[in-house]
């Protein structure tokens, strides 16, 4: 994942902010050949600012129930 407008040093220090960051960026711009941590995106679910059609998929992936 490369990121050119944003001081990563400056946000790990909120590991929060970080990690919502760093799921967003992962799901909208690409993944890079990593892999997104199941438990983290769920965790941070209702925070996460990403293209609707891309969580409408996701969520059916992570709670296949509802569907």
């Amino acid at each position: 994942m490369y990121n050119w407008s944003v001081d990563t040093t400056e946000l790990k220090k909120n590991k929060k902010k970080y990690a919502i960051w760093r799921l967003e960026q992962m799901v909208n711009f690409g993944l890079e050949g990593k892999k997104i941590n199941k438990a983290e995106l769920k965790e941070y679910w209702k925070s996460l600012d990403i293209d609707h059609n891309k969580k409408q998929y996701l969520k059916m992936i992570l709670w296949p129930k509802q569907f």
